[in-house]
């Protein structure tokens, strides 16, 4: 695989589980909210980690770490994935892969063949919006079927969606409208988090969160708002 980077111990990015997050390189969307152009632009790419060092280091953590998370960039790029994914699991760790959901066939091949123990999805915008926020054309037909597969699975999984400054209100409700008809019961908000040279002007703006809170605790079993400060709540909510 082309692996970017490693950080070899989170708390955060695989719920419940001290993991390792893998880095893979490239990916088909251009989202301009992206927090990792460096794995996304070829002229921003970093020199690659091999992938036997990666998995040297992961032999060596067997009973220290419980996860391996599988990121980029978009990782179901990678050719060889289902193999490296083989290998993570063999050593006996739990594996959650993130997803864009623009490639549902592998998607669900990888699920049938049980290579995955968590999916995180990203639903980028509501349908009609899609292509505009993701950066390039996107079929959206194709997006829903990558859901269908998730929530069919069996497999623990949450969509979750980047609230920025190119979503407001009625894109996060029709959102929300959608993902209930396509019967996904667990959906995370995530406050968009500038980060080094970013563009300031992406920061969300003009969002009731407590409402947005409300909608999804009524519409969904697992749901929540990440990434918001409560004490900035005025930079947030329109008055």
């Amino acid at each position: 695989m082309r692996i970017g980077g490693l950080h070899r111990h989170s708390l955060i990015d695989f719920p419940g589980r001290l993991s390792a997050v893998v880095f893979t390189q490239g990916c088909n969307f251009r989202c301009s909210y992206c927090h990792n152009p460096g794995l996304v632009y070829p002229e921003m790419y970093g020199p690659l980690i091999e992938e036997d060092e990666v998995l040297s280091f992961l032999s060596k953590r067997q009973g220290l770490l419980n996860g391996v998370v599988v990121t980029g960039g978009e990782p179901l790029l990678q050719p060889n994935i289902e193999t490296f994914l083989k290998k993570v699991k063999e050593m006996g760790y739990l594996v959650k892969l993130d997803t864009n959901g623009s490639m549902p066939e592998r998607l669900q091949q990888i699920l049938q063949e049980g290579l995955v123990d968590y999916v995180a999805m990203d639903y980028k915008a509501p349908l009609r919006a899609y292509s505009r926020v993701a950066g390039v054309q996107v079929d959206t037909e194709m997006i829903k079927r990558s859901i269908e597969y998730i929530t069919g699975s069996g497999v623990d999984y949450e969509i979750r969606t980047t609230l920025f400054s190119g979503l407001g209100m009625s894109s996060v409700l029709d959102m929300i409208g959608e993902l209930r008809q396509m019967k996904v019961e667990f959906y995370y908000l995530q406050m968009f988090v500038p980060f080094k040279g970013c563009d300031e002007s992406l920061k969300p703006k003009g969002l009731d969160i407590e409402y947005l809170r409300e909608s999804l605790l009524c519409r969904f079993w697992r749901s929540g708002v990440r990434n918001f400060d409560a004490n900035r709540k005025k930079d947030f909510v329109k008055v």
